[in-house]
């Protein structure tokens, strides 16, 4: 078996990302394949001498971002011949399980100091692909960039996840550097041995706009895995605690959860919410990434952050009801006892959300737009993102309906087994085989 290195690039996030859930499971299934799996991390700091303090200044909750100070931006301007990170086994004396969503488990850790910093500036002011050497002596057979990252290992194969095209698709609804973005897609393409992608659509996308040679672009899908335990806990039990924690009723919620930014489509979403007259609430579990004036207006201060006035007694608006973070386990209850996940977004390369509520038995309403057609088949409601009163009726008839709820809760299991965690390690080892 082959030793394999990812990048933890969103694996470090605080609150993780839809590419954070790529990377974890990514390294959970490559050691379920046999392989040896390794983690490179930035960390903030140079190594210390010992595994023990290496691993301890990575996880450093004090540690500083790189600075910005004129001579830290002058320094990191200069081409380094080459950027280089130092190996450590993880030791047992750092308790880790508070934060294993955000650093899995792994046989090495890699860390290098800002390397990720220092190659994303290196790249967006000079065009620069930095090496990185991971170690003296080569203890990598591959490494594998989770995103397009402007590095690569010169003495191994690199291959690259490219998740979707969406900066140039939807160019004004993202606030990335387009031209940088198109540039480095196209120099990832022609610098990796393989790039893989998670949808045919987003694969058709990169050959066609980016000019990739169709054998050497590869879809694996994604997959999503739910602890047994938490897949164990009877409906009652879940039930129970919702209506204790969040005063949410067991199917008496509807659920949209993910980022707030425009491609999201969430002013849509509660347009239509609120057109339909459903009387089961709205839910939204999102922190706020970017919203154009007019959405920000829409969301925050008319519906979400609105008080209303009851018995002289201020309360907040209860149809409407968002929370900034959910951790997991709380998460996936809520997904559990929705009525149906909303999520008609305007575009997605892949679509967690919906595999996600598919496989916890939860009825969902999506896009016809992007991938989402291609993930849910036919076990979820397909509606025009873009036409409010398509969603609003389809809202509707979800809420109406208990017979098409079960229908679809029904179907979303069956389509769930085609991305189960077995189904991805055959594609993921197909899309290996060539290079190692």
């Amino acid at each position: 078996m082959a030793r394999i290195c990812i990048d933890g690039y969103n694996l470090a996030l605080a609150r993780g990302s839809g590419i954070a859930t790529y990377a974890r499971n990514l390294a959970v299934n490559l050691a379920e394949l046999g392989h040896e799996t390794q983690i490179l991390y930035s960390s903030n700091l140079d190594a210390d001498e010992t595994d023990l303090m290496k691993q301890v200044t990575l996880l450093d909750a004090g540690a500083v971002a790189p600075s910005n100070s004129m001579r830290a931006v002058l320094r990191s301007l200069v081409r380094p011949k080459q950027l280089n990170a130092w190996c450590f086994e993880p030791t047992p004396e750092v308790i880790t399980r508070d934060i294993e969503h955000r650093f899995p488990r792994c046989d090495r850790l890699w860390a290098g100091r800002d390397v990720f910093f220092k190659a994303n500036r290196a790249y967006f002011t000079f065009g620069w692909l930095s090496p990185l050497t991971l170690g003296e002596e080569r203890r990598t057979d591959l490494v594998h960039w989770t995103c397009a990252l402007p590095l690569y290992e010169p003495r191994v194969p690199n291959v690259y996840t490219l998740h979707d095209l969406i900066p140039l698709r939807l160019p004004f609804m993202t606030l990335d550097n387009k031209r940088g973005f198109h540039a480095l897609c196209r120099a990832l393409i022609a610098k990796g041995e393989r790039i893989f992608t998670v949808s045919e659509h987003s694969r058709s996308d990169i050959v066609r706009m980016l000019g990739a040679p169709e054998d050497k672009v590869v879809n694996t899908y994604q997959s999503v895995e739910v602890p047994e335990a938490l897949l164990r806990t009877p409906d009652a039990e879940v039930a129970t605690e919702l209506e204790a924690m969040f005063d949410l009723g067991w199917r008496d919620y509807y659920l949209y959860f993910g980022a707030i930014e425009p491609k999201k489509n969430v002013p849509r979403i509660i347009e239509a919410y609120l057109a339909s007259g459903v009387t089961a609430p709205l839910v939204i579990i999102s922190g706020r990434a970017w919203l154009k004036e007019e959405q920000e207006d829409l969301l925050y201060d008319h519906l979400i952050e609105r008080s209303i006035l009851q018995d002289g007694v201020l309360k907040r608006a209860d149809r409407i009801r968002r929370f900034e973070y959910m951790p997991f386990r709380l998460l996936v209850k809520l997904v559990r006892g929705a009525r149906a996940t909303l999520f008609p977004s305007l575009y997605e390369g892949f679509g967690l959300p919906v595999l996600e509520s598919m496989l916890l038995g939860t009825p969902v309403l999506t896009s016809t737009e992007g991938s989402l057609p291609e993930v849910a088949g036919e076990a979820a409601l397909l509606v025009d993102p873009y036409d409010v009163d398509a969603m609003r009726r389809g809202i509707a008839a979800l809420d109406s309906d208990s017979g098409l709820r079960d229908e679809y809760a029904a179907r979303g299991r069956r389509r769930a087994a085609d991305f189960s965690p077995q189904r991805y390690r055959e594609r993921l080892a197909e899309a290996y085989r060539p290079i190692l």
